[in-house]
């Protein structure tokens, strides 16, 4: 008797749960139901525009109506995705629990359980933090989706929002990869499609086709079991070949995407506007996107780099005086990888670290005369401690050399020596004066640039010289606005004078010898090889280590920083700074085509002098190359009154051409 009476009462305890479990469940969908209806964008999810207020047309979503999709594609979502999609009311207990087993039994995640509605309310609404909050806030977000919306408009949304490989919606995504209306699409073509959404990246069929046919497969295979298509429809499916387009018609940019992705992170920074505007739509977003910038970068990026090797780009052109930034290549083909290597790429950078050296050196007394003997040296410190730092293809000059020369021909161990003089903090200070916030630590090598940094912060490090001295806030967005026009974000301009203009001016002129064929002696100064393709004055500096190549350069109107290397970190080889250097180049005199040399005006306090340029000593009658270098009144070297007019006509013959 006491054991049935346990029973009982265990039967009973067991029943009351179950009752308020469905009482609890009945109560959440009514309160759901009372409470007001979620927003769904049925246009775009926002809108996007250039510097002009020209559309952005990547990245509108091209809602289409579910009675207009493919059949094959809305039964390939479902089949693959959630197969009870039309017969639960949002969760999919019975898929949960077996889910829950096998990751349990595997002892990691190896299994999903969420439902269309789920990730419907996730994209929509949610960051993809995996806190119980989130996960709670997803549940409740969910049940009010089930209580207002029917099952065809939740599955409508859900394909005109999802990600297929960086390109939001199925209608865009149907025009990217095979150039048609998602209305035309064949069983094949249907099935690559629904199997990207599980892992972009992993299923494109552009950047890994192997995967992407292995996915189809097993989509097919589930329609066959679900009864949705027949065992003769999946071989023929299987055994179709199909041409995957990889861009959009009408000339619309695949990089373009790269610059979208840079914007929205941006977006999610300004702590004005509410997260949930942020995904609910309809919010017109104002950047400082510049169309010839854009053509011209890509056009380059595609001229130079082979699209079948792993060989990677990230490059940046901004406006130096604002901080605008133009135009972005976060990749060299996004559909084949959507990381952005703009935004969440550091590597090191190698010799691009020398102006951000020199700039204190100059402040410290250096002048573009200073010298320095470029032999190959081993640094000893305290503790038996050595450092043996190497010029690119062991070249030194064996004698003393100007700092101007050392700049043109990126000698490091002129570098190394100016470092350690100057004391190893007065880099890292200066850097983080600049705005360089990546973490240096102040060692002999940090001259070398052995630390790695974001290419965002070197431009924006970079940008105070070319500005003449101050400090701007890189940026994409200048306004954004609700649906209803209403300004919810405006960029206020921000310029601090961080640096001497006189000072920065001395630096622009020496950086602008790179390419200086009177520094032909010994070695080539760095951008010796495409001097020929420069028509105008820039200030450029290029840095390279053995997995990494950087370029930098600018005048008043434009900076452009650019990197090559591999993501793996893999060896570069030395045809790939020719690469890089041609890049930079075309882009630089693609964008300012049509406009005038715009250099800077020399200050009053800074004189010029026609010296030797790799000595910095005065030139006289037998020195057979003639440079000017500028200086600080007071600080240039003494010259005779005969080169003193020969530099003064130097002068007014730059200034006339």
């Amino acid at each position: 008797m006491p054991i049935l009476k346990k029973h009982k009462r265990f039967f009973v305890i067991l029943l009351l749960i179950i009752i308020l479990g469905f009482l609890s469940y009945v109560g959440i969908y009514v309160i759901a139901k009372l409470s007001s209806k979620l927003p769904l964008s049925t246009n775009t999810m926002f809108s996007m525009y250039d510097a002009s207020g020209n559309s952005l047309s990547q990245n509108s979503n091209d809602w289409i109506s579910l009675d207009n999709i493919s059949p094959y594609l809305i039964d390939a979502t479902v089949s693959i995705e959630d197969k009870k999609f039309y017969h639960h009311h949002g969760f999919d207990f019975l898929r949960m629990v077996r889910a829950m087993a096998n990751n349990i039994q595997a002892r990691k995640t190896v299994e999903g359980a969420s439902t269309i509605t789920q990730q419907y309310a996730k994209n929509l609404f949610l960051d993809f933090d995996k806190t119980w909050q989130r996960k709670l806030e997803e549940a409740w977000l969910t049940i009010r989706l089930e209580t207002h919306y029917s099952k065809d408009e939740i599955l409508e949304g859900y394909l005109n929002t999802i990600n297929y490989g960086g390109i939001y919606g199925v209608e865009k995504a149907s025009r990217y990869y095979f150039n048609k209306s998602a209305t035309d699409l064949t069983l094949a073509e249907a099935t690559i499609l629904a199997g990207i959404p599980k892992s972009p990246a992993h299923y494109s069929p552009i950047a890994n086709p192997k995967k992407a046919k292995e996915r189809q497969q097993l989509i097919l295979a589930s329609m066959v079991k679900n009864g949705y298509i027949t065992k003769e429809e999946q071989e023929e499916a299987q055994n179709t070949k199909l041409n995957y387009i990889g861009h959009f018609e009408k000339e619309e940019s695949d990089l373009i995407m790269y610059y979208q992705d840079a914007v929205l992170n941006e977006l999610k920074t300004i702590r004005s506007i509410p997260t949930s505007l942020i995904n609910t739509g309809g919010l017109k977003i104002y950047t400082t996107f510049d169309s010839k910038a854009q053509r011209a970068l890509e056009e380059s990026i595609q001229k130079y780099m082979n699209d079948n090797d792993d060989l990677q780009v990230s490059s940046v052109v901004m406006n130096p005086q604002n901080g605008n930034i133009l135009a972005i290549a976060g990749g060299k083909n996004y559909s084949e990888s959507q990381f952005n290597r703009v935004t969440s790429s550091q590597r090191q950078v190698g010799s691009t670290m020398k102006p951000f050296l020199y700039y204190p050196a100059l402040e410290s007394g250096f002048t573009a005369s200073t010298s320095f003997t470029s032999e190959k040296t081993t640094f000893t410190f305290s503790g038996d401690k050595t450092y043996s730092p190497e010029n690119y293809g062991n070249i030194y000059a064996g004698k003393a050399i100007s700092l101007a020369a050392a700049l043109a021909y990126s000698d490091n161990i002129f570098a190394v020596k100016t470092h350690l003089f100057l004391g190893e903090e007065t880099l890292v200070e200066f850097a983080k004066r600049i705005g360089i916030s990546d973490s240096l630590e102040a060692l002999p090598s940090l001259a070398l640039g052995t630390n790695e940094i974001n290419i965002i912060n070197m431009m924006q490090g970079y940008a105070t010289f070319a500005n003449e001295g101050y400090k701007i806030k890189p940026h994409y967005i200048t306004k954004v606005e609700d649906i209803n026009g209403n300004i919810l974000y405006e960029y206020k301009e921000k310029r601090e004078n961080i640096l001497n203009k006189s000072t920065v001016y001395i630096l622009n002129e020496l950086l602008s010898n790179c390419y200086n064929k009177n520094f032909i002696d010994y070695t080539t100064p760095t951008c010796n090889s495409i001097s020929s393709k420069i028509s105008k004055k820039y200030a450029i500096k290029t840095g390279t280590t053995n997995t990494d190549h950087w370029i930098f350069g600018y005048n008043k109107e434009a900076l452009i920083g650019t990197w090559i290397g591999y993501d793996d970190n893999r060896e570069t080889q030395n045809k790939d700074s020719i690469t890089l250097k041609n890049i930079w180049v075309e882009t630089m005199e693609k964008y300012l085509e049509g406009k005038e040399d715009n250099w800077y005006q020399t200050p009053k306090n800074v004189v010029g002098v026609l010296v030797d340029p790799i000595s910095g000593k005065v030139a006289d009658k037998k020195t057979k190359k003639k440079t000017l270098f500028y200086y600080i009144k007071g600080t240039q070297p003494n010259a005779s009154q005969n080169s003193l007019e020969e530099a003064i006509a130097t002068l007014k013959e730059e200034k006339s051409n």
